[in-house]
């Protein structure tokens, strides 16, 4: 190979390598145009959708802008720019209560989440009770009882509240002895017996001979026996509580004053077969008595 050949191939080697950067550049050069194209047309799309939204809140800005004016103007008189720019100062002075404010918000928010569940249930419980409570007629018993309140603030003064309350444990152990079982036995009996007697089967004799009679009951005698020591306890107490209240002239005038004329006539009008039956029967008591 002569050098005039090889000199030829190197000039051709350099010629093919530039043709070829420039191809790359210009393969280069339209990728850029292509994305300045783009850009470009991105641009555009977005200029115009500024503008599509700029005519549509245009009217819109227009309508809040008067209607803000006609609003405003109905409390120039109140507000004023200085309370508004006061007004603004303080919330930038306040950032952070609002923000402990709003943490406390976000606290309660999560609490009343928590107990939704708790208080549903709660809830059902508590209506479903009331409702039994409404059945059952306590709603009513409280009403009623409210009616009983008033009359007794209407019928006791403060005086004697304050009486009741310097005799609350006299009055807690007197109840306490009547609702002993014993007692309520005791009133349970009597009461039964008197509705006997409110509606007998047979009239009553009430003559003295039929209460001589029923003197051989040794039931009868009992209860006679316990109301005369009811009655002495009675005397008891009461003698204590006006001790040195007596006087010997009004002691002496309580003695027992002697029998009546018209009892002694009414012994006098009974038949001789009354005496008779009243003194045999007061001789079978004093037997029955001996041989108890």
């Amino acid at each position: 190979m002569t050098p005039a050949s090889s000199d030829i191939g190197e000039q051709l080697n350099e010629i093919s390598r530039r043709v070829s950067a420039l191809a790359e550049q210009v393969e280069l050069l339209a990728e850029r145009t292509a994305y300045l194209t783009e850009q470009a047309r991105r641009t555009a799309v977005r200029q115009q959708e500024w503008d599509e939204l700029k005519e549509d809140l245009t009217p819109i800005a227009g309508d809040v802008y008067a209607l803000s004016v006609e609003h405003l103007s109905e409390v120039e008189s109140y507000v004023q720019l200085d309370d508004m720019l006061r007004l603004s100062k303080r919330l930038a002075r306040n950032t952070r209560n609002f923000e402990n404010m709003l943490d406390q918000v976000e606290s309660l928010h999560d609490l009343i989440e928590d107990a939704t569940p708790l208080t549903h249930s709660a809830f059902a419980k508590t209506v479903t009770r009331l409702d039994e409570m409404e059945r059952m007629g306590y709603f009513g018993f409280a009403r009623e009882s409210i009616g009983i309140m008033d009359r007794i603030v209407e019928g006791f003064t403060e005086e004697d509240v304050r009486l009741l309350g310097e005799n609350i444990v006299t009055i807690l152990n007197t109840v306490k002895a009547l609702t002993q079982p014993e007692m309520m036995h005791l009133m349970s009996e009597i009461a039964a017996s008197y509705s006997e007697v409110q509606d007998p089967q047979e009239e009553l004799d009430i003559s003295y001979v039929g209460l001589l009679k029923q003197m051989r009951n040794p039931q009868v005698r009992l209860g006679l026996a316990m109301t005369m020591h009811v009655l002495q306890g009675i005397g008891r107490a009461s003698a204590a509580g006006h001790e040195g209240l007596v006087s010997p002239k009004s002691a002496q005038a309580a003695e027992p004053d002697p029998p009546d004329a018209s009892v002694a006539a009414d012994d006098d009008r009974l038949a001789p077969d009354e005496h008779d039956a009243a003194d045999s029967v007061l001789r079978q008591t004093r037997a029955d008595d001996v041989e108890d």
